[in-house]
C-alpha cells in the first residue's frame, strides 16, 4: 500500500433546518444571558433547529440531495453510505438504511451508521478511506446528520446557546480530484465518558418521565434525560489534547506546521477555537471559525466550515488542509487533505 491511498474528498453539500433560534429568543427565555453576552463567549448569533416532525433522517437525505444536484452526481455510483449520528431514528433499523432507501441508492451498496459525535467527520473519512483503499468500495458518501436539540433541556441555556442541528454530505472517491486523504490519527479515552452524555435513553438506563432537575457549576439546568456537558472538564480535555495531536498529524505527514495553508477545527465555541489558536500558535488568517450563523453542529461543523471556505477561495488548487475533530468520548481525529 502506498504511502497514502488514492481517496479524495471531492464534493461537499450541507443542509440547515428552516427553524432558526437567534441570541434575542435565548434572552427572552434568559434575562440574565444577554445577546452581547452569548455572542462574545461563544460566538454564535443564530442556530438552527429541527421541526417536531422533522428526523436526522430527513436531513441526511436533504444534505445528499443538494450534494447530488450541486455537484451533477448519480446515486447509482455511491457504492457505500456511511453515516455519522448520535441521535438516529430508531436504535433499529440503522438510519443510514432508511436514507438509502430515500436515496434510491443501488441494493450492491453497503450502509452503516458511525455512533461518533464531534470527531465523527474524521473517523468516517478513515473509514471511507480503508474502503476505498480496499478495493471494495469507488465512491463512499460520507454523512454526518444530528438532531442534538431533542437531547436539550428547555431551561439548559448554556448547551442551548450552543448546540444547532444540521447535517453534510460528502463524497469520498478514489478519483483523483478535490482534497487526498493523508494520514489519518485517531485517539480515544473513555474515561471521559461520564462528562458529556445523555444518560438515559437505552438500555442501562431507560428513559424516565419522572426526573428532578440537576444544576451544574454554570448554573444550567438538566435531567438525566437530557443532554449534560461538564464544560470546565471539556475545555481542560481540549486544551490538553488538541495541541498534541496537532504535532502528531504533522509528524505523521512529514510536514511543519507552517506549511499547513489553512486549519478547519471543530467548531466547538469561539472562546475554545481562539484559545487553542493562540496555544497552538497558528496565525489567524490561517484559522477558519465559521459557525455565527449555524451554531456547533457536531460532526458537521467541519464540512460545513469547509464548504465555505471553498466557496470563498480560502481552499484552492495545492492547499494543504488541516481538519481536526475533538469532543464527546472523549474521542479526537485529525488528517490533511492535499488540494
Amino acid at each position: 500500500m502506498p504511502e497514502y491511498s488514492n481517496a479524495h474528498v471531492a464534493a461537499i453539500a450541507y443542509h440547515l433546518p428552516s427553524t432558526e433560534l437567534t441570541n434575542e429568543q435565548l434572552n427572552a427565555d434568559f434575562p440574565e444571558w444577554s445577546v452581547d453576552k452569548i455572542m462574545n463567549k461563544v460566538g454564535i448569533s443564530v442556530r438552527r433547529v429541527v421541526a417536531e416532525n422533522e428526523f436526522t433522517s430527513d436531513l441526511a437525505v436533504a444534505a445528499a440531495q443538494n450534494l447530488f444536484q450541486q455537484y451533477n452526481l448519480n446515486p447509482a455510483d455511491i457504492d457505500f453510505l456511511l453515516l455519522c449520528t448520535q441521535s438516529p431514528d430508531y436504535f433499529l433499523p440503522t438510519t443510514a438504511c432508511l436514507v438509502h432507501e430515500r436515496l434510491h441508492l443501488t441494493p450492491s451498496s453497503g450502509a452503516i451508521d458511525i455512533n461518533q459525535g464531534c470527531s465523527g467527520f474524521v473517523y468516517g473519512l478513515s473509514l471511507a478511506k480503508g474502503l476505498i483503499a480496499s478495493g471494495d468500495a469507488t465512491n463512499v458518501l460520507l454523512i454526518t446528520a444530528e438532531t442534538y436539540s431533542r437531547f436539550l433541556h428547555p431551561k439548559d441555556k448554556g448547551n442551548r446557546s450552543i448546540f444547532g442541528d444540521a447535517s453534510a454530505a460528502v463524497l469520498v472517491t478514489s478519483n483523483p480530484i478535490g482534497g487526498r486523504i493523508n494520514k489519518v490519527v485517531l485517539g480515544t479515552d473513555g474515561k471521559g465518558a461520564k462528562n458529556l452524555i445523555v444518560k438515559n435513553g437505552a438500555m442501562r438506563f431507560p428513559k424516565s418521565g419522572d426526573q428532578a432537575l440537576h444544576e451544574d457549576e454554570d448554573g444550567n439546568l438538566f435531567n438525566d434525560n437530557c443532554l449534560y456537558m461538564n464544560g470546565s472538564e471539556i475545555f481542560n480535555f481540549t486544551i490538553e489534547s488538541v495541541p498534541d495531536l496537532v504535532r502528531e498529524i504533522l509528524e505523521r505527514n512529514h510536514l511543519q506546521q507552517e506549511e499547513i495553508d489553512l486549519f478547519v477545527f471543530h467548531q466547538a465555541n469561539r472562546f475554545m477555537l481562539e484559545y487553542l489558536r493562540k496555544k497552538i500558535k497558528i496565525p489567524a488568517e490561517k484559522f477558519l471559525i465559521y459557525m455565527e450563523h449555524c451554531g456547533n453542529t457536531v460532526s458537521s461543523t467541519i464540512p460545513i466550515a469547509m464548504k465555505h471556505a471553498l466557496q470563498e477561495k480560502k481552499i484552492k488548487a495545492g492547499s494543504k488542509v488541516m481538519i481536526v475533530g475533538f469532543g464527546v468520548g472523549y474521542s479526537w481525529g485529525g488528517t490533511i487533505l492535499q488540494f
